[in-house]
């Protein structure tokens, strides 16, 4: 068989490995389709004050192109995105990236055995192949809240940082207290002449222990043979054992639990803020942030917690329950992102048909979180049920695009028009799936972005990494139904 020609949706971190290690296979035919004007997806867009990684710097690197200068134990996001902005430059995938091109819609042609893309110009391509590297946390949410657009001063989302606006001096509302607002407020703190952070339910926090790394270790990761590899694995290995605290009841959970309010005790003394910082659900429910300074901000004198629900919003400010009205000169919504949609809104349709919209109206679920069944050649990075609570993504991802690849050599040497995962399979893992995510503290009553409103998990792995690595290492092509293609 011809080599097939693949299509990519997104220059993110899942777009560019699947791009390198395409490369490294021997596929040449592919291109990716990226909307915005770079690659780095998330650490393109997300360019707030203080925004950082949450996983240890050595970690969040790609094991074939594994980066060893990092400058902190967190690394900042320009050194992220400059670290991806140099893979794609190192591997020649910007030749082959399509910048300023959003794909709005697939549909599979099973007698061809192709994919044939839509986008948002009108323009169409065709494709053997189709792999989203879209993940889950690239649609802004923002809230529809009565009166919005009456409010007379200036509004964006942490993900679409307006850097032209001058915080000095103003009064900010900042709507929401997550992991992007815990990196942020502390910056807006510093300048501003009074923050109101609007918290609708607090987090579990536990230190960063975040510093710059110093001459002497930068020297020993570039010059002693195997310590940044050794260093790396340690940091994965200390995580992994991190997800014994996401099972409820666990003595590791416990120990997380005492020690993330044992660091607001310490830091916060007032205790009637302290009593509103603190969380009554299991801990690992909601994400478990890191941080070294939201608590020191939020002790500020020019820093309010508010607790009360939002009403409305009027020209001048917002107004909580009980008629309170706070003027402020900019509202920032830190209100995450729409994540259990998946790809919405992208149209895909798959055989007879089929359309994913309407397959994923319950819940996204996929196989192995990577292939659909009714979707031929399809293939997911960071797609549902793979997201993680305890360690680094790219991890993930690296086990998915091995996998796509794997099939990818499977088409190519059997000569397949296609290949498709049996419904009874998928069925059968995401019945196994959900019944051990009820296990988790995921599962427990609080609201969280991993879960549908009918409380459907679609977002996290229920395990650890290591098991997700044994399952995706080798395809098992007995779980598919494949077409040979056509002579």
């Amino acid at each position: 068989m011809q080599q097939p020609k693949i299509a990519i949706l997104g220059a993110g971190a899942g777009g560019l490995c699947m791009g390198v290690q395409l490369h490294r296979a021997g596929f040449r035919d592919f291109t990716i389709f990226e909307k915005s004007d770079g690659v780095g997806g998330t650490w393109h867009d997300n360019t707030y004050p203080g925004a950082a990684c949450d996983v240890p710097s050595h970690l969040y690197s790609f094991s074939f192109e594994s980066k060893r200068d990092w400058s902190r134990k967190f690394a900042p996001q320009p050194e992220i995105r400059a670290y991806f902005e140099g893979l794609a430059k190192r591997w020649g995938l910007l030749p082959r990236t399509r910048f300023g091109v959003e794909v709005t819609g697939a549909s599979f042609d099973e007698e061809r055995g192709q994919w044939r893309l839509r986008t948002r110009t009108g323009e169409e391509h065709v494709a053997d192949v189709l792999v989203s590297g879209l993940g889950q946390l690239n649609r802004p949410h923002v809230p529809d809240f009565p009166g919005l657009a009456s409010y007379e001063g200036a509004t964006w989302h942490s993900a679409r940082w307006n850097h032209d606006f001058e915080v000095a001096g103003k009064r900010i509302a900042v709507i929401g207290n997550a992991a992007s607002a815990l990196q942020f407020i502390p910056r807006l703190a510093e300048t501003a002449a009074r923050v109101h952070v609007f918290q609708r339910t607090p987090n579990y926090v536990i230190p960063r222990f975040d510093r710059e790394f110093t001459a002497r270790e930068q020297w020993a990761f570039a010059h002693v043979p195997g310590w940044q590899r050794l260093y790396r694995w340690w940091i994965w290995a200390r995580l992994e054992a991190n997800w014994a605290a996401f099972k409820p009841g666990t003595w590791w959970s416990r120990v997380f639990r005492k020690g993330a309010l044992k660091y607001l005790e310490t830091l916060v003394q007032d205790p009637e803020l302290r009593a509103a910082l603190t969380p009554d659900y299991p801990i690992g429910c909601k994400r478990i942030l890191i941080s070294d300074d939201y608590y020191q901000a939020m002790v500020r004198p020019n820093v309010e917690l508010v607790t009360d629900p939002i009403e409305r919003i009027e020209p001048r400010g917002l107004v909580t329950r009980g008629g309170t009205l706070r003027e402020v000169d900019a509202i920032v919504f830190a209100t995450g992102f729409e994540t259990t949609s998946f790809l919405a809104p992208l149209d895909i349709e798959g055989r007879n048909g089929l359309k994913l919209r309407e397959v994923w109206k319950d819940g996204a679920e996929a196989y192995l979180g990577i292939v659909v069944s009714g979707f031929p050649n399809f293939f997911m990075l960071y797609g549902p049920n793979t997201n993680l609570g305890h360690n680094s993504i790219l991890f993930m991802i690296e086990c998915q695009v091995n996998y796509a690849i794997r099939c990818l050599q499977e088409l190519v040497r059997r000569d397949l028009a296609w290949l498709d995962v049996r419904r009874d399979v998928q069925d059968r893992f995401n019945a196994e799936l959900q019944r051990a995510l009820q296990k988790t503290a995921w599962n427990a009553a609080c609201g969280s972005w991993y879960k549908t409103e009918s409380g459907k998990i679609t977002n996290n792995w229920k395990g650890t990494t290591t098991e997700y690595w044994w399952r995706t290492r080798r395809p098992d092509f007995s779980a598919f139904e494949t077409r040979a293609r056509a002579r």
